[in-house]
């Protein structure tokens, strides 16, 4: 009950009255139809108050079947909505295939991260979410409702990414690919100098790539990580030096008194793409969870004016912060996706956690994000409120009038979403 009632860093405490571990399909149906007031449970890797229901229901998916079917013919493989990308990327290598993209960690469920628009890196890599072609959720009748890409067109879209607020998504159906191998290496101390004139060209080095700062105003990039696929060809090939930065000589993690054991092999050892493309191994835990995070994503045709604005602002973020990463996340139509229509470059944060502190700066980072058109991740902490989350959602109307019709008396909604994308809206 103590592990049911916090998210995975602690920093939230579930209101819900109960809880629930349903094991077949069937018995979450019977649930949802009998609640008046209901919202999934994934793996708890929200940082703020998405997934809760104060005085109402949680359902955890973690109890209902992986059941893996992979239909080679159409290129798909279709899984519980609450197995976790680990285990369904090691069972999918098995069959010699894999997913186009990875988020950093493989600890999270495909339903939540898909819900959320959680992601990977890579200029030509769309969020997780882009890869779903279908999906099955149980709406607020206890009904299952079956939506496709090709049969559901533009009310799909609507749908993939929903933030838990038209069902509870029991099966999800994804796109694959053949399996492959990648690269992993990790370069130190790139001057700041050069990041600015080369941005587009370190970013797009390979398939995957990170860079991570603490802001100190060292002017530098502390590391970059590059995930090259074996079968990749272009212009960047592995050097001691590159662009004035230095190849690690072992392991590396992003926080530098962190052990390297916790992070997926670097040092160019090729591997299998679901023990690369994550920065953090499944069978460990990748930190203590003391920390919050904040993300933020916005049109990659603003990132280097931003990231000048966060540098100039270094003696104010640094000292909350433990880490910050930026990579890049490729355009989608997803309504409410952070890179709906906008080849994004993500800042994200990893805090001290120290909220009262926290919340201060985030403060100061909206502002200085604000002229960019800087999206939230919907899963960590912002302070942005609606009136700024509707200019930055053309489709949020529509998803309003979606999440009227499969849930009209606001079964699945929650205080988080109702003052942030329902205000002043009270279901019938």
């Amino acid at each position: 009950m103590t592990r049911e009632r916090l998210n995975w860093a602690g920093n939230i405490t579930y209101g819900a009255a109960r809880f629930h571990r349903p094991g077949r399909v069937e018995e979450l149906q019977e649930l949802v139809a009998g609640s008046g007031a209901v919202r999934a449970l994934g793996t708890r890797h929200s940082f703020n108050e998405i997934a809760d229901r104060p005085g109402g229901d949680l359902v955890s998916l973690e109890g209902l079947p992986a059941d893996f079917e992979l239909d080679p013919a159409r290129g798909t493989v279709t899984v519980g909505g609450g197995v976790r990308y680990g285990e369904l990327s090691r069972w999918l290598h098995g069959q010699g295939y894999a997913l186009p993209n990875l988020g950093s960690l493989p600890h999270i469920s495909v339903a939540g991260a898909c819900a959320t628009a959680t992601h990977g890196s890579g200029v030509a890599n769309g969020n997780l979410a882009t890869a779903v072609s279908g999906l099955e959720l149980v709406t607020a009748d206890g009904e299952i409702t079956v939506l496709g890409r090709e049969k559901d067109g533009d009310r799909f879209a609507g749908a993939v990414v929903a933030l838990g607020a038209l069902g509870v998504v029991t099966r999800v159906v994804l796109d694959v690919v053949p399996a492959f191998e990648v690269r992993q290496y990790v370069y130190e101390n790139l001057p700041w100098a050069r990041l600015e004139e080369h941005f587009e060209e370190i970013l797009s080095a390979a398939y995957s790539v990170s860079l991570f700062t603490g802001w100190t105003g060292s002017g530098m990039i502390d590391q970059v990580w590059v995930k090259r696929r074996d079968d990749e060809s272009g212009p960047w090939e592995p050097a001691p030096r590159w662009l004035g930065a230095t190849a690690a000589t072992a392991d590396r993690h992003p926080l530098p008194d962190m052990p390297a054991v916790n992070c997926t092999a670097q040092m160019g050892v090729p591997g299998p793409w679901y023990d690369r493309l994550p920065h953090f191994r499944l069978d460990f835990t990748p930190s203590s969870g003391e920390e919050l995070q904040s993300e933020y994503l916005l049109p990659r045709r603003h990132a280097l004016a931003a990231l000048r604005a966060l540098d100039a602002a270094g003696d104010v973020i640094a000292p909350v912060l433990q880490i910050s990463e930026i990579r890049t996340v490729a355009a989608d139509d997803l309504w409410l996706s952070t890179s709906y229509r906008e080849d994004v470059v993500a800042v994200h944060f990893t805090w001290k956690k120290d909220w009262p502190a926290v919340s201060r700066v985030i403060a100061v980072v909206e502002g200085l994000l604000e002229p960019f058109e800087a999206r939230p991740h919907w899963g960590k902490l912002f302070l942005m409120g609606p009136e700024r989350l509707a200019s930055l959602y053309d489709r949020l109307p529509d998803f309003r009038r979606l999440a009227a019709d499969l849930d009209p008396t606001g079964k699945f909604r929650n205080p988080f979403l109702d003052a942030r994308l329902f205000p002043g809206d009270s279901p019938s």
